[in-house]
């Protein structure tokens, strides 16, 4: 891989990245913090659903992941040579 795609590739994977962290703190956020809050620290309950969402979130990303290079294996070695 030459110098110009090694950098295209980890723009790439920054921009993947960036979005997977707005996606999930956007979830969590909706479902974990009321739209009227009194206090600027988190509250126990807000604390653990925050991590529950979190855990639940990545732990479907990774299933996901795994999932789509299984395809793409199959894929590869359908396709003739």
């Amino acid at each position: 891989m030459d110098p110009q795609q090694a950098q295209l590739f980890a723009s790439v994977e920054v921009e993947m990245m960036t979005d997977l962290y707005d996606r999930l703190t956007n979830t969590c956020f909706k479902k974990c913090i009321p739209l009227r809050f009194h206090d600027s620290d988190l509250t126990k309950g807000e604390t653990v659903c925050i991590d529950r969402c979190v855990a639940k979130y990545m732990e479907i990303h990774e299933e996901v992941g795994k999932k789509l290079v299984e395809l793409q294996q199959q894929e590869s070695a359908a396709k003739p040579s």
